[in-house]
C-alpha cells in the first residue's frame, strides 16, 4: 500500500502540493487525472524518491522511501520525458535494466516487444516519439517491480497499441499483483483500465472514488409526462441537476440503492430514458456539488 501524508511541495515559493493525504491500494490501477501544471509529475517524482517533500511522509509497504534501497527495487518510474542513452538498443537497454533489477524478465520483454513489432538491435534514438514510449513502457513491466509509476501514460501512442497495452496492464495487475499509478490530463484515457481514480487540482486530491462504484450510481435521465411538471416532483430523488427545456426534462440522479428507475416509471411518464454517466459526466458532476466548475479545474 502506498499511503501519502500531508506531503507538501513548492517551487520557490510556489506551492505544488499542500497538504496532500490519501491512499493507494495494492493490486490496482490507480489513474491520477488533472490539468498540465496539476503536480501530477511532481507527485510521481516525490512517490519514487526523484524528489524530497518540504512536508509530510510517503510510505510504500508501511517503509520511508527515501534512500531506501530495498522499496526502490520493487518501484519502477516510466517519466513523462523520457531518456534514453544515444546509443543504446533496446538490447542495451535491457542489459542496464537487468542490472537495477533482479526480477528482469527478459523473455516477457522479447514478447512483448515482439508483440509491438520493435527492433531490439537498432538505436532507440532513432525511433518515433510513440515507439520511444513503447520501449519504455515494455522495460518497465520486464522489471515484474510490485509498484510501477507511469507519467502521461500513453503519450504519442496510437490508439491500437494503448488497447494493447490496457490489455497487458490489466493481465500484469492479475496475475502478479503489481500495483500500478498512472497520470493523465484525458479522463477518457483511464476510464477503461483504472480501478480508482483522483482529481488533482489546488495541490490536493479534489475528488477520489472507485470507477465502478461511481459510474454505476449516478444516472442520467431524459423525462417528459402529459402534464405540467418541474423540479419540486422529484423531490425523493438525490438530484444533482434538473433542467428542462420544453415539455422533456434531463436529471442527473445518484442512486446507490439503484431505486430511482422504478420510482419514476410509477409516475407514469410518456418518455423516460435511463442512462449511465461517462466518467467525464461524473465528474462534471461531482465538481458542480462541491461547488466547482469542470472547466475552470481543467484550464487553471
Amino acid at each position: 500500500m502506498i499511503e501519502i501524508k500531508k506531503l507538501s511541495k513548492k517551487y520557490d515559493a510556489d506551492p505544488v502540493l499542500n497538504q496532500l493525504t490519501f491512499q493507494i491500494k495494492e493490486k490496482c490501477i490507480y489513474g491520477l487525472v488533472g490539468a498540465n501544471g496539476s503536480g501530477k509529475s511532481t507527485l510521481l517524482r516525490l512517490m519514487n524518491g526523484i524528489l524530497l517533500p518540504d512536508g509530510g511522509t510517503i510510505q510504500i509497504d508501511k517503509e520511508d522511501i527515501i534512500d531506501n534501497e530495498k522499496i526502490k527495487k520493487e518501484m519502477v518510474f516510466v517519466p513523462d520525458d523520457l531518456f534514453f542513452y544515444p546509443s543504446y538498443t533496446l538490447n542495451d537497454m535491457a542489459e542496464f535494466y537487468k542490472a537495477l533489477y533482479p526480477t528482469f524478465d527478459m523473455d516477457y520483454l522479447k514478447k512483448l516487444g515482439k508483440g509491438l513489432k520493435l527492433n531490439f538491435n537498432k538505436k532507440i534514438h532513432t525511433f518515433s516519439k510513440g515507439m520511444k514510449r513503447q520501449c519504455a513502457l515494455i522495460l518497465a513491466l520486464a522489471t515484474r517491480a510490485k509498484y510501477m509509476f507511469f507519467d502521461e501514460t500513453f503519450d504519442g501512442i496510437d490508439p491500437v497499441v494503448r488497447v494493447f497495452f490496457k490489455k497487458v496492464l490489466a493481465r500484469q495487475m492479475e496475475e502478479d499483483g503489481s500495483t500500478f499509478v498512472m497520470t493523465s490530463h484525458n479522463l477518457r484515457e483511464l476510464e477503461d483500465i483504472c480501478d480508482h481514480l483522483g482529481f488533482l487540482y489546488n495541490g490536493g486530491i479534489l475528488f477520489e472514488s472507485d470507477i465502478d462504484s461511481i459510474k454505476t450510481h449516478m444516472f442520467k435521465v431524459q423525462i417528459s409526462f402529459d402534464k405540467k411538471f418541474d423540479e419540486d416532483d422529484f423531490l425523493e430523488l438525490d438530484v444533482l441537476s434538473f433542467k428542462k427545456v420544453g415539455s422533456v426534462a434531463t436529471l442527473i440522479i445518484r442512486d446507490e440503492k439503484e431505486n430511482s428507475k422504478k420510482m419514476l416509471e410509477k409516475m407514469h411518464p410518456l418518455i423516460l430514458d435511463y442512462l449511465p454517466l461517462t466518467l467525464e459526466e461524473v465528474f462534471i458532476y461531482e465538481m458542480e456539488a462541491l461547488g466547482y466548475e469542470f472547466n475552470q479545474v481543467l484550464e487553471s
